[in-house]
């Protein structure tokens, strides 16, 4: 399964994230990106280096009427291609020079509640409604990320 980076995303504190073309991507996270797990209060947590959406995700979201937008919910990449609701825990995403492997679903906060109506930000709860979570993602091998690069899945992750 193969698919592409649509849009690279960063912001200095909080959503939404600004598109870039293209970011260093560190064990640390995506350069230039504030990162609360990271830089705030958590102390550091490699399992959420980078935070993956994908791009017909936030499509079907927009046809239900939420007010989304590529990285109003803080992603960091933004992809196209993936069957998203096939991806699981340990699976490996060759993502352009670099290697990631999906740790968790993102459980979602009240902080990207103005991206849904309703302030319903469940809705991308992996608990709730499968299939439809961002990914967080710790990094394998360091390297550039740039809008167009492939997105070729690896190893499909842990049954």
């Amino acid at each position: 399964m193969s698919g592409i980076v649509h849009s690279v995303n960063i912001s200095s504190g909080g959503v939404p994230k600004s598109p870039i073309d293209s970011a260093h991507v560190s064990e640390e996270g995506v350069e230039g990106d504030f990162n609360r797990f990271r830089d705030g209060n958590r102390g550091g947590d490699p399992d959420r280096a980078v935070c993956i959406f994908s791009i017909e995700r936030i499509e079907s979201l927009k046809e239900e009427g939420h007010p989304i937008e590529v990285g109003s919910t803080g992603e960091n990449l933004t992809i196209r291609g993936v069957e998203w609701g096939s991806l699981k825990v340990g699976a490996i995403l060759e993502i352009g020079d670099t290697s990631l492997e999906l740790s968790e679903p993102c459980a979602p906060c009240s902080k990207i509640g103005g991206s849904f109506l309703e302030r319903r930000f469940a809705r991308v709860d992996h608990n709730q409604e499968f299939g439809w979570s961002r990914w967080l993602a710790r990094v394998l091998r360091e390297g550039t990320v740039s809008v167009g690069d492939s997105v070729d899945i690896v190893f499909t992750g842990k049954d």
